[in-house]
């Protein structure tokens, strides 16, 4: 089974609200969609979110690396040698992860494909079902305590709360004011996205223990780069603190390993540069002892449905962040994982289970 073309396609979606953080806000979800056309006649589907602030790949960065590097490198390779494949990938290209990780994953699909199994099984069959939390942006506290209890009537029993935009007084009253409303059985977790100093996290966070808020865990709370404030904060707190912009690569997974900078991490195949990237992660943190969640970027269903392909796999992540599909206002991607509230389900479907990606507007093709 061989490669014998690889074609993109730019498409937009807009969501049903603003995705605000600490670091943007976005109002319509670009995605480049990658499709690998095998010898055979199947198709493996990749995607890639230009997320400029977090990963620097623009859409027009995605599609020259993938039409000017990793095409030409690709076209005519067998699936037989994949550790090749992968490893060329990765190598032809520095950073660039976005547009790899799309590229892996059409790869990933395929030779899934190839062997008659839906992808989770063979990256380790750990589990079929997974269990979403959502993300309420950063507004006011009385706007995201709103948005929180919409959440639940939606069934969603774990929220992520973004934080981290201006003051971190009024960060602290976000989460009063969710708490209040959502009551005490919902899990709450924080996402500062680098906002914070180390005091400033510091600080917050011991007063939202003090006052018994119950949080679950606060994500990324510094700058990507300070691995020593990351470990100010996570030394000096009871509330678990999970590293996200921090870790991109398995050295870097390594080195907030080896100084503890962190109690968990977060792997995004955009920052992994896909699946294999993010199992080398996941390795590491198990034989560490440390806990992995997957994350996603603003992305429709078809990347979600490979991290989730992924996350399945692994015992050792157990935490998942998958809501992304949830929050646009059309689904493109036909076939891949069934949402049922925050319930998700991967159908057993050799790949990742994509029958195909409905255009939106003719000619835009490569």
């Amino acid at each position: 089974m061989k490669i014998a073309g690889i074609k993109t396609e730019r498409i937009a979606v807009p969501l049903k609200k603003p995705f605000k953080t600490a670091l943007r806000t976005v109002y319509t979800a670009e995605s480049v969609i990658v499709k690998i056309v095998y010898d055979n006649g199947l198709s493996g589907w990749g995607e890639a979110p230009p997320t400029i602030v977090i990963t620097g790949d623009s859409i027009d960065s995605i599609e020259s690396a993938i039409h000017h590097v990793l095409k030409p490198a690709l076209l005519g390779r067998s699936l037989h040698s994949c550790e090749a494949i992968f490893h060329d990938i990765d190598r032809l290209l520095e950073r660039n992860y976005s547009a790899k990780a799309a590229v892996e994953m059409a790869v990933y699909d395929g030779w899934a494909q190839m062997c008659g199994l839906p992808l989770y099984q063979m990256l380790g069959g750990f589990r079929r079902t997974l269990e979403t939390d959502y993300t309420v942006s950063v507004n006011s506290p009385r706007e995201m305590g709103e948005d929180a209890v919409s959440c639940l009537k939606q069934g969603f029993q774990t929220l992520k709360v973004k934080v981290g935009k201006d003051k971190v007084q009024t960060d602290i009253a976000r989460i009063h004011e969710i708490r209040k409303r959502v009551g005490s059985n919902v899990k709450l977790r924080l996402d500062a996205n680098q906002g914070w100093t180390p005091k400033e996290a510091v600080s917050a966070i011991r007063k939202m223990e003090d006052a018994g808020l119950d949080i679950e865990l606060v994500e990324q709370p510094v700058h990507k780069d300070d691995l020593a404030g990351l470990k100010q904060v996570t030394d000096a707190t009871e509330t678990p603190i999970m590293a996200d912009e921090s870790v991109f690569t398995p050295r870097q997974a390594l080195a907030v390993l080896k100084t503890r900078s962190a109690d968990l991490i977060n792997i995004k195949l955009m920052k992994a540069g896909g699946i294999t990237g993010a199992v080398k992660i996941n390795a590491l943190a198990e034989a560490c002892g440390v806990e992995c969640m997957v994350g996603s970027m603003i992305e429709t269903k078809l990347g979600i449905t490979a991290a989730a392909h992924f996350a399945a796999g692994k015992k050792n992540v157990t935490r998942f962040d998958f809501d992304a599909p949830l929050m646009l206002k059309q689904d493109l991607i036909q076939g891949g994982i069934i949402y049922s509230g925050s319930a998700i389900t991967i159908p057993d479907e050799p790949g990742l289970g994509i029958s195909g990606v409905m255009l939106q507007k003719e000619g835009a093709e490569r």
